[in-house]
C-alpha cells in the first residue's frame, strides 16, 4: 500500500489513535508495538470498538479488508503524518525547549486562535508518535498548526522535525533538563538547537529571545528571524513589569496582566506575543488572551486553600526551572513563605550535584520553612528538614502543618507533590 491509498483511508476517519481503550468512532487506529505490549493483538477489537480502519504490521492479524497490513506501524505513522501536513495548508509552527513548552504552546493557540483557524498540541504529546499525532489532527480548513517538540537526547528533534517540517519555529530556553540523556548543559544545546538547523537549512523563520545570549549566537547571522527584547530596539519591546505573583507585561503599550505566576513565565508570554504580532493579531486580541488564559495540570498555577495561599509548579522541574521558581518566591512580596521541594529526575552522574545546589540555594534564600522530599534530597547535606517519600512527607505534614500563609510546591512529575495538596 502506498502511502497515498493510505492517506485516501485515513480522510475517510474521524482522527488518527494509538490507544485500543478509547476508540473514536470511525477513527484510524495504530497498531503500535512496545517491550511489554503488541497492538497487533488489539486490531479486530478496535474495529469492533467503532474503528474504519487498523493498521497492523504482523500478517497473522490482518484478518479483515479493514485491517491495513504495513511493514512497519511506527513508520507508516510517521510517514502518513508527514504526507497529511504537506497536503493540508497550515502553516506548522515548531517548538522546543528545556522549560515551559507547554504553557507557550497553550498561549500561542490562544493568541493565534482569535485570528485564525488553529489546532495545536493536545497536552504534551510531544515525541515521536505525539507529533504524528498532533499533525494527524490538522484539517484542511485549518491555518496555523502549533506542534510541541520533546526531546531527552540528540537527534530527537531532527527526527521530529523531518516529519513535521515546520515552516516557524521557536526555542523556549536551555536549561539542566534531561541531562542524562543529552551528556549534561551543552549535549541540551546542541539536541534542542536542531529545530534551529532545520529552519536554517530549509530558510524557515525563526522566532527568539533576543535578551538570551545562547539564542543569538546559535541562530548567527541568519536573517530570516524575530526577536523580542525588554531593551533592545532593535527588536520588538515588551517590557516585565512584575510578577508578585502573576505576571505582568507592557506590549504596544498595553499593559498586560495575566494569571500566570512567576517571572519565568514573562518569557513565554513575550515570545508568544511576538509569534502574535509577526501574523498580525491585533495588539488588543493579543492582550486579551494573555489575560484570559488560566493555566491547569499543576503549571504555575496559583491556588488558595484554607489559610494557605499555594503557587503549585509540580507539573515537572529540573535544576533550572527549580532555581528560577525560589528566586521568583523569594523576591514576592508575601509572608510567611514555605517551600516543599520534590526530587529532580533525569539527571544521571550529577543528580547528586544538582541536588545538592539546590538545597543549598534553598536554605539560603530566607524561607519560613523548606522541606525536600524524595530519595535524592534526602541524601543532600543540609540542616532543611528531608524526607524519603512522599509517603514519609505526607505523615509529617499531616501532624505539623505549616503556618497559614505562602507554599510554592515544586518537583518532577514523578513525585506527583500535588498530592500534599489533601493534608493542608
Amino acid at each position: 500500500m502506498t502511502i497515498q491509498q493510505l492517506h485516501q483511508c485515513f480522510l475517510e476517519c474521524s482522527q488518527a489513535c494509538t490507544d485500543s481503550r478509547a476508540i473514536p468512532d470511525k477513527g484510524m487506529f495504530f497498531s503500535l508495538k512496545g517491550e511489554n505490549f503488541n497492538g497487533n493483538r488489539f486490531a479486530a477489537e478496535a474495529l469492533k470498538k467503532g474503528a474504519l480502519y487498523a493498521l497492523v504490521d504482523e500478517a497473522e492479524y490482518a484478518t479483515s479488508e479493514h485491517i491495513l497490513l504495513v511493514d512497519d506501524v511506527l513508520q507508516s505513522l510517521q510517514e502518513l503524518a508527514r504526507f497529511h501536513r504537506n497536503y493540508c495548508k497550515a502553516k506548522v509552527i515548531a517548538l522546543t525547549g528545556s522549560n515551559g513548552k507547554t504553557t507557550t504552546k497553550e498561549l500561542m493557540h490562544a493568541i493565534l486562535a482569535r485570528k485564525y483557524r488553529a489546532i495545536a498540541t493536545r497536552g504534551n504529546l510531544n515525541n515521536h508518535i505525539g507529533v504524528p499525532l498532533t499533525l494527524l489532527s490538522i484539517r484542511e480548513e485549518s491555518e496555523v498548526a502549533i506542534v510541541e517538540m520533546g526531546a531527552n537526547h540528540k537527534k530527537e528533534i531532527a527526527l521530529l522535525c523531518g516529519i513535521a517540517e515546520p515552516d516557524y519555529g521557536l526555542i523556549t530556553n536551555f536549561g539542566k533538563a534531561h541531562l542524562e540523556g543529552f551528556g549534561g548543559v551543552q549535549g541540551v544545546i546542541e539536541g534542542k538547537s536542531e529545530l534551529y538547523d532545520y529552519l536554517k537549512m530549509h530558510g524557515k523563520h525563526i522566532f527568539f529571545n533576543a535578551d538570551d545570549p545562547i539564542q543569538v549566537e546559535r541562530i548567527g547571522t541568519y536573517p530570516k528571524t524575530s526577536g523580542f527584547s525588554r531593551e533592545d530596539d532593535r527588536f520588538l519591546k515588551i517590557a516585565f513589569l512584575q510578577a508578585n505573583p502573576f505576571v505582568k507585561l507592557r506590549y504596544e503599550s498595553l499593559t498586560i496582566a495575566t494569571q500566570l505566576i512567576g517571572s519565568y513565565n514573562f518569557n513565554n508570554c513575550a515570545v508568544a506575543a511576538l509569534v502574535g504580532h509577526h501574523f498580525k493579531v491585533a495588539p488588543a486580541q493579543i492582550k486579551e488572551a494573555l489575560e484570559t488564559y488560566l493555566p491547569s495540570n499543576n503549571r504555575s498555577q496559583y491556588l488558595r486553600k484554607g489559610t494557605y495561599e499555594i503557587l503549585l509548579d509540580a507539573y515537572n522541574a529540573n535544576p533550572s526551572s527549580m532555581k528560577a521558581a525560589l528566586e521568583n518566591y523569594r523576591q514576592m512580596e508575601a509572608a510567611p513563605k514555605t517551600v516543599f521541594l520534590g526530587d529532580m529526575f533525569e539527571l544521571g552522574e550529577s543528580s547528586g550535584e544538582e541536588h545538592q545546589q539546590i538545597a543549598e540555594l534553598a536554605e539560603s534564600m530566607g524561607f519560613d520553612a523548606v522541606y525536600l522530599v524524595g530519595e535524592n534530597f534526602s541524601r543532600v547535606r543540609s540542616v532543611l528538614p528531608a524526607f524519603k517519600d512522599f509517603k514519609e512527607f505526607e505523615a509529617f505534614i499531616k501532624n505539623n502543618k505549616p503556618v497559614a500563609g505562602h507554599i510554592l510546591i515544586k518537583g518532577s512529575r514523578g513525585m506527583a507533590l500535588e498530592r500534599i495538596l489533601n493534608s493542608l
